[in-house]
């Protein structure tokens, strides 16, 4: 009888868990390719990828002098006296020590307007997913890249609605 009662309890929870769940609505957005798609995300975008270009043609060039100027010391080294020769060889490790600084502070600064445009635009969507959440009955919205859900039904993937929803906001705020 106990074993039978007990069967029945855990029946009726694992039914009821069941129904419970089943009233819930869960969507899913991609975050990432809200903020590529989107039009702000590809105004962005773009201004990055000018930032990222004038970092580049100053890091080439000066690469390309700092290679002129290594050719010039090999090509000087048996001409030159030894301490002139230490001279100029301090003076490459100068200019190298500037060009890796240039590097490196331009991947800085690449690094933290990306984060500073993610930054803006990112509560700007969040708005949205929750007013779509809202409007829509959703119980929970995760971002699949951040959650690490390892599958999603595409039918509950609302990334194109959420895309579509921002860029109307995104419009009538310019």
């Amino acid at each position: 009888m106990k074993k039978t009662m007990s069967i029945l309890i855990v029946a009726f929870l694992v039914l009821s868990a069941t129904c419970t769940y089943a009233a819930e609505k869960i969507g899913f957005i991609n975050m990432k390719q809200v903020l590529l798609l989107s039009d702000a995300g590809k105004e962005a975008a773009a201004e990055f990828k000018k930032t990222f270009e004038k970092s580049k043609a100053k890091i080439q060039a000066r690469e390309a002098e700092l290679k002129k100027l290594k050719e010039n010391l090999e090509k000087q080294r048996l001409v030159l006296k030894e301490s002139a020769m230490k001279e100029k060889e301090l003076e490459y490790q100068k200019e190298f020590r500037d060009y890796r600084r240039l590097v490196e502070d331009s991947n800085a600064d690449i690094k933290r307007m990306d984060q500073e445009l993610s930054r803006k635009l990112i509560p700007e969507i969040l708005k949205v997913v929750n007013t779509i959440g809202k409007k829509e009955g959703y119980t929970m919205i995760l971002d699949f890249n951040a959650t690490g859900v390892a599958y999603h039904s595409k039918a509950k993937d609302i990334t194109k609605k959420v895309i579509k929803e921002f860029n109307k906001t995104y419009k009538s705020k310019k």
